[in-house]
């Protein structure tokens, strides 16, 4: 196996950087980049920390975040597995990642910043869901935001309807969980966890 051990000689093998490449990154949300980031309301969430990377998906109806100005994100912390691999990491190292999807877009926005956790009340009450609220809100600040080229998605043909896998042919959260420990209850998992789910969105 040949290794790349240089960014010299990285960069021999690919052609240079084109201009859209570099024009394209801003250090604020321009209203174009704003309405895309609206718009999505799905976001890859990566940290970095002492033992390493993590990468959270996060979710929300209405928009994955919330703009509080051309600088500021504010990203709620809703139900989860109370890991809270994220927030570990931001506490001690600030910087993140994020990658937005729009649904039927090929296009997906990148913004790099860094980020603190407030638990201010009014925050926390502002972003109120059926009577719930957040635990937490991470609050990031931008430090540069582009769009990604589309086509990894055009190649992954990730909208097309016609390419979506069956859940049925895939192994359910039950059995994952068993093949990771050999006696753990998947029949019961499986069966409580839609109603659980519901019960626990927010």
């Amino acid at each position: 196996m040949t290794i790349i051990t240089s960014v010299e000689q990285l960069k021999a093998i690919y052609e240079g950087v084109s201009e859209a490449s570099i024009a394209k990154v801003t250090k604020t949300l321009t209203a174009e980049y704003r309405q895309m980031i609206e718009a999505s309301p799905f976001v890859a969430f990566a940290t970095v920390g002492p033992e390493g990377l993590d990468c959270s998906p996060r979710g929300d109806l209405g928009g994955a975040v919330r703009i509080k100005d051309e600088a500021t994100l504010l990203l709620p912390d809703w139900r989860g597995n109370n890991r809270i691999d994220s927030l570990i990491n931001i506490v001690r190292d600030p910087r993140v990642a994020l990658m937005f999807l729009i649904p039927g877009s090929n296009t997906a926005m990148r913004i790099n910043g860094r980020a603190v956790i407030s638990v201010e009340p009014e925050l926390l009450l502002s972003f109120e869901m059926d009577g719930r609220h957040p635990r937490s809100v991470t609050v990031i600040t931008i430090n540069e935001v582009y769009f990604q080229c589309a086509r990894a998605l055009m190649r992954a043909e990730l909208w097309n309807p016609e390419r979506f896998v069956d859940p049925k042919d895939l192994p359910t959260p039950g059995t994952l969980l068993k093949a990771a420990k050999a006696d753990f209850d998947k029949e019961t998992y499986d069966r409580e966890w839609p109603e659980r789910a519901a019960r626990t969105m927010w």
